[in-house]
């Protein structure tokens, strides 16, 4: 059996405009203006919409739904053949290497915090201060050496070799680094960060729930040792992830998770204990009856992301960029946010302020005046934005967000952000919306309730 025994092969229909089809791009929503507009969501980076071609064969899959590895039965041994193929179409994505292994997750925070909870004992871990939560935070029974933000991609490099060389030669060390930022969407030197880790004995782990939806990601070629990604950034429904790469961590560890599926044998002891023996596989780490659907639906995204082929989607990413920085530059209130310059290859990623508004105030304004939906505040990056705002003069507006911490500065951001889904003519609105409210200034009021900035009724 196979997975073309569910559903037929989706062609990857792009729109008019050239991008993927997705979910809800047809969604209309009110303006407080009056009025109904299309709704344009540019909040990829927090969620990308599924692709209908994903939604499409979840649908085909649905009715011939099943428990996995465990049943006898025709839609049992139909869905565990579908799981395992999902296994493998990412592991093909992923460019792995013979013998690595990919465990299905429920996102990339918890695949980082399945290998954190899989450190040898004594590791030292090295996180730049940039990193999303998901990949700073994992690290609480490690030794952790937090590196400041770098201002170029070779100091990112020279700051983790003077890390490494002045670390404990004899222990396991682990090295953990973005593929592209979740702020300002720059790309990380990632080969040459691994060849740094592995020139010092050290391992590395890329987040890449921001890279791989935009750029192939293979992991012989960037020479990493373990990839993490979420399937609702790479165009597929929520609850599902990855993580990808070296087995021996992984088998020598004790289970992420005890129970079912993890245990290969149980058996009661004289003294009235049990023992037990865990799988040398992947499922020693996916106890529980699995997320089948969301396994299936990452592997439907992959295909179709390289069905469509990646050279045309970041050909088309790279248009949309040019438009909104282009757009963002002719607004002298505006200023975009970066670590690396305005010359860094990067994502359709773009955080920005604009002086004499409040961010979560211009945010509220852009989805309720034009029907566009983009994120304010810290991005769960909360070390990195900070930095990048640190030195700015307190501009806090008449609608914002809750009060800072004593000693602190009331700082936030907005970030628009975009991917293979997103029409011309959203980003080409975004544009003209932010031009419209920095010269008029907003056509409705707005009150803070519950620390969001909203209309006023």
């Amino acid at each position: 059996m196979s997975v073309s025994t569910v559903a037929a092969d989706q062609s990857v229909c792009p729109d008019t405009s050239g991008a993927l089809a997705v979910l809800g791009r047809d969604v209309t929503v009110p303006l407080v203006t009056g009025g109904e507009v299309t709704y344009a969501a540019l909040d990829y980076a927090a969620s990308a919409p599924a692709l209908q071609r994903v939604w499409d064969d979840v649908a085909a899959y649905a009715p011939y739904y099943g428990s996995v590895h465990r049943g006898a039965g025709y839609l049992s041994q139909l869905s565990t053949d579908l799981f395992e193929n999902a296994r493998r179409t990412v592991e093909e994505f992923l460019d792995c290497r013979a013998g690595d292994q990919v465990v299905f997750t429920r996102s990339t925070t918890d695949s980082l915090n399945l290998l954190a909870a899989a450190l040898p004992a004594d590791c030292q871990v090295f996180v730049f201060e940039t990193e999303h939560h998901a990949s700073l935070l994992p690290w609480r029974d490690a030794r952790v050496t937090y590196l400041n933000a770098p201002r170029t991609p070779g100091e990112a490099v020279d700051t983790l070799e003077h890390a490494l060389a002045a670390r404990d030669p004899y222990g396991p060390a682990l090295v953990c680094v973005t593929g592209a930022s979740n702020v300002t969407g720059e790309l990380w030197p990632v080969r040459e960060l691994a060849a740094a880790a592995h020139a010092h004995g050290a391992r590395i782990v890329l987040d890449a729930a921001q890279l791989a939806p935009h750029h192939p990601v293979s992991v012989q070629d960037l020479d990493v040792d373990w990839v993490a990604f979420s399937g609702h950034k790479l165009y597929a429904p929520f609850g599902s992830g990855v993580l990808a790469g070296r087995s021996d961590w992984l088998l020598a560890a004790e289970p992420y998770l005890a129970g079912g599926g993890a245990s290969r044998k149980v058996t009661r002891r004289t003294d009235g204990g049990v023992d037990v023996e865990w799988h040398d596989s992947a499922a020693r780490h996916e106890a529980g009856s699995p997320n089948v659907i969301g396994a299936y639906s990452i592997a439907s995204a992959c295909k179709a992301l390289t069905d469509a082929g990646f050279d045309n989607l970041v050909a088309r990413e790279q248009h949309l960029i040019r438009t909104v920085r282009a757009g963002l530059a002719e607004v002298p209130e505006v200023r975009v946010l970066s670590l690396f310059g305005d010359g860094a290859p990067r994502v359709g990623v773009i955080s920005f302020v604009v002086e004499g508004w409040n961010s979560s105030h211009f945010a509220a304004a852009l989805s309720a005046e034009y029907g566009i939906g983009v994120r304010d505040g810290l991005f769960c990056a909360h070390p990195l934005v900070r930095t990048l705002l640190g030195s700015d003069p307190e501009t806090q507006g008449e609608c914002g967000a809750p009060e800072a911490a004593p000693g602190e500065k009331s700082l936030n951001a907005i970030r628009v952000s975009f991917g293979a889904g997103t029409p011309d003519e959203h980003v080409e609105r975004f544009v003209r919306a932010v031009r419209e409210l920095v010269r008029d200034g907003a056509r409705w009021q707005y009150r803070t309730e519950g620390g969001r900035c909203v209309p006023a009724v």
